[in-house]
């Protein structure tokens, strides 16, 4: 399989929408708390993994998570993104503090512009419940497995939860849509494509156990 993948949604982003994306975390008391919920447990994955000191975001977005990586002082961050207008938009928007400590690529979760090992980890929030394709998944995971000397970071949407539940009977009642951007994946898939790709399971951590889809995953090299 060719390693230059496209997704269909990663098309949108373009500056109008890396903006509203780049806001869209602060607005409303329920997502500011859905944003304060991300950091706990991308702080408490980062710990887990033992603090890296080079970190690769990817895909970094708007910035959202570069207040976070930056709490390691004498951390290396680079912001990595498919999106010109997302790096665009994250280096315009987020404070100097935080851009001045970040080194930006343009590049695909696909195809990382970068040697073998060579960051300590990745860290890929957001991502990898819009990929469907199992083989799809797997040639990511496996280009993270080639570019990450020691771990990676990844959130995506598992099922065995309310909200996993609720989502599935609404899709029943109104139907398979032609076009869907966004998937809740059976646990022992994902973790089995985990495997798959050379990774042991370090950690889990839900962001409301039995209720949310949102599962944070620890994973190490070998």
């Amino acid at each position: 399989m060719p390693k230059t993948i496209e997704l269909d949604f990663s098309v949108k982003y373009d500056e109008q929408h890396a903006r509203q994306y780049c806001h869209k975390h602060r607005s409303g008391l329920s997502r500011r708390l859905s944003n304060r919920r991300d950091h706990q447990l991308a702080r408490r994955a980062l710990a887990l993994a033992g603090d890296p000191g080079l970190v690769l975001d990817l895909p970094c977005g708007a910035g959202r998570f570069w207040s976070l990586l930056a709490e390691k002082t004498n951390r290396v961050i680079i912001g990595a993104d498919n999106s010109e207008a997302m790096l665009q938009t994250a280096r315009n928007l987020q404070p100097a503090d935080f851009v001045n400590r970040v080194q930006l690529l343009h590049t695909s979760a696909f195809d990382i512009a970068l040697p073998d090992n060579a960051v300590d980890s990745i860290f890929c929030m957001r991502l990898l419940h819009h990929i469907g394709e199992p083989a799809h998944r797997l040639a990511m995971l496996r280009e993270f497995g080639r570019v990450s000397r020691d771990s990676v970071i990844v959130s995506l949407w598992v099922d065995g939860n309310f909200k996993a539940w609720k989502r599935k009977r609404l899709e029943r009642t109104r139907g398979q849509k032609d076009y869907q951007n966004r998937f809740v994946l059976p646990v022992a898939t994902v973790e089995g494509e985990f495997r798959q790709a050379g990774f042991r399971i370090q950690e889990r951590l839900d962001f409301l156990p039995l209720y949310a889809m949102w599962r944070v995953y620890v994973l190490r090299k070998g």
